[in-house]
């Protein structure tokens, strides 16, 4: 999960407590755990991290995944959104702190990467997400045995999901101008134009969710 999808934070709101599967595997199968997707003038735009070659197959467990520097993707990534939300409410609250992830950071791990831009995102938003990533099956299992949800693969699909999750729209300066609400985005999306109130967007979304009780 790479700066998830709007829909994908409901859930993890709704649900408050988080385990991230680091041995998953099928990974390519989705790509959330290496693409998401922001707004732009023209409509939205996605945004890919490369993955080294040799690690990009579906045998390769999340923790193993490998980021690649190439295209300098970093920097390209930073103009898109500094190209999109630059002159959102709250671009400058969070830029610092997301600049020091994308641009400046060092990590090598894609699950690294993913795991502290999330903290970046959950702090700033004042989410009550309490995140744990299990790095062994054996705590994968004790987690679902003690009435973990499984999430894994019907939700932040390439597919879309069919959970009961309301797309609630919310303000998007961009799609205003287009005359349109964009669903689907990244959570990026909402922080950008919300701010810590996007929260009440999250809540509304699983208003008449639960997650026991519609997962099957």
């Amino acid at each position: 999960m790479c700066a998830g999808d709007v829909r994908c934070y409901a859930a993890m709101v709704k649900a408050g407590e988080v385990v991230i599967d680091a041995t998953e595997r099928h990974l390519p199968l989705r790509h959330s755990h290496h693409r998401y997707v922001i707004d732009a003038p023209n409509g939205p735009v996605k945004l890919t991290v490369p993955l080294e070659g040799n690690t990009n197959a579906m045998p390769v467990m999340m923790q193993d995944v490998l980021m690649s520097e190439h295209g300098n993707w970093r920097h390209l990534h930073w103009g898109a959104l500094f190209s999109s939300y630059g002159k959102s409410a709250f671009f400058d609250f969070i830029a610092d702190d997301l600049h020091s992830v994308i641009v400046d950071g060092r990590h090598t791990h894609t699950l690294d990467f993913n795991m502290e831009l999330h903290r970046v995102i959950v702090d700033f938003m004042d989410l009550p997400i309490v995140t744990t990533v299990a790095t062994s099956e054996q705590e994968v299992d004790a987690a679902l045995q003690n009435g973990a949800v499984d999430l894994r693969g019907k939700i932040g699909g390439k597919r879309g999901d069919k959970l009961p999750i309301t797309n609630v729209p919310y303000y998007q300066m961009w799609s205003q101008r287009r005359g349109n609400f964009t669903p689907g985005l990244s959570i990026l999306d909402l922080l950008m134009n919300e701010g810590r109130e996007g929260i009440f967007t999250l809540l509304k979304m699983t208003d008449n969710f639960d997650l026991k009780s519609n997962i099957q």
